[in-house]
């Protein structure tokens, strides 16, 4: 009879192991929270339309997770560190938000990132340029899904000065992201047996580029590159068209978005040579999910706003396949499994939190070379990932041993 009760309580035992776990999400909903530039110059980049996107990957998901509610939350950082800080602290605090996702600001998303992973919480960058974020500030709960300052200059600078133009003078934002756009940009030209003669620094939101230009155009530079972003890029590029300094020097961009190329128009932008993370009309998987964000927002995507669907979607299948919400268990499952989507293919996410996928080489097409609206870009090749990003070694992350 005891060796009866002892068979049966082994085999309880057993089945109950082999059982797997019951799922745990936390205050049965998972609800994510998308911090981003809602009505300043970085708005089109991201901005509500980087909401659709969130919302769409909700719905394609099924609207539901482990059997539990997905929600979306959206907040406005004003492209400053201590307003996002402070909506995210009470997203992780009260609103019970389990990832935040998109900043498009460097210095909004290392100040969210050390917060979440503080609460333990995850947050994920779109459009992020500082390369600090994945080396000396990295933590162990985030994520960079689209590019730094070396993916977007390294490439470029090598395929700019190899065709001749080897004198270059920056543009630059003054703060981290600008910083950091420079730094690499200016190593990657001098890599490439060019030089930099000088660099001036502008304040974020700048409406008059007029004695910055004077500047670049005094040093004799062959290439003038701008190292920021959204509106200040825009009007820095119309301004110097006005400034006639097309006639003498080259402009190089270090980061064009296609809203900013819409903003422009081709007449102004055209023969821009940069490198991207997305093109929406790249291939028919691309043109499929792109056209679907186009009935929805009326504008074609930005790498940016792809981006958001992509990240959001991988999350929450890493939750699936964790069965808990938990940051830590969720991020695991986050780099065990590839990313396969019309965004990246074959994409992994690395322990100092860098998402390494293809980049690709793009120049602006000229209006003549145009089919009509959205038809902006030229791929003119693509940079394999592992030659894209820098190495896991180099990146200061101090995570990696």
């Amino acid at each position: 009879m005891r060796l009866r009760l002892a068979l049966v309580t082994a085999l309880m035992v057993t089945g109950l192991a082999a059982l797997p776990a019951r799922a745990q999400i936390s205050d049965d909903v998972v609800r994510i929270g998308v911090l981003n530039d809602q009505t300043g110059l970085y708005a089109d980049l991201g901005g509500p339309g980087s909401v659709v996107a969130a919302k769409m990957a909700v719905e394609d998901f099924g609207g539901k997770v482990l059997g539990k509610p997905i929600e979306i939350v959206s907040g406005d950082h004003q492209n400053k560190s201590d307003v996002g800080a402070a909506i995210a602290r009470e997203w992780f605090d009260v609103g019970k938000v389990d990832m935040a996702i998109g900043f498009d600001h460097s210095a909004v998303a290392l100040a969210v990132s050390q917060l979440a992973a503080e609460k333990n919480r995850i947050a994920i960058a779109g459009a992020v340029g500082s390369t600090a974020f994945t080396g000396k500030s990295c933590t162990p709960l985030e994520a960079s899904w689209i590019y730094d300052s070396y993916a977007l200059t390294t490439s470029l600078a090598k395929a700019v000065v190899a065709e001749g133009h080897d004198s270059w003078f920056f543009l630059t934002v003054d703060y981290t992201f600008g910083h950091s756009l420079e730094a690499d940009a200016s190593a990657a030209v001098k890599a490439a047996g060019g030089k930099v003669l000088g660099s001036v620094r502008h304040p974020l939101n700048t409406a008059d580029f007029s004695s910055y230009l004077l500047q670049a155009q005094a040093s004799g530079a062959k290439v003038v590159a701008f190292a920021n972003g959204g509106g200040d890029m825009v009007n820095a590029t119309k301004q110097a068209n006005e400034f006639g300094l097309t006639k003498n020097q080259n402009i190089v961009s270090l980061l064009v978005f296609i809203s900013d190329v819409h903003s422009m128009q081709l007449q102004a932008a055209q023969g821009l040579k940069f490198v991207t993370a997305f093109y929406w009309d790249r291939n028919e998987e691309t043109r499929s999910w792109s056209k679907r964000f186009f009935e929805k927002f009326g504008r074609m995507p930005t790498m940016p706003q792809a981006a958001v669907y992509s990240a959001i979607t991988h999350y929450l299948g890493a939750i699936a396949a964790a069965g808990t919400d938990e940051a830590k268990a969720v991020m695991a499952k986050m780099r065990e499994r590839p990313v396969n989507d019309f965004y990246v293919k074959n994409g992994h996410l690395r322990a100092d939190g860098r998402l390494v996928h293809d980049m690709y080489l793009a120049q602006v097409k000229t209006p003549a070379e145009s089919r009509g609206p959205w038809d902006y870009y030229k791929i003119l090749s693509t940079i394999p990932g592992d030659q894209a990003f820098r190495s896991l070694a180099d990146g200061g992350c101090p995570l990696v041993r």
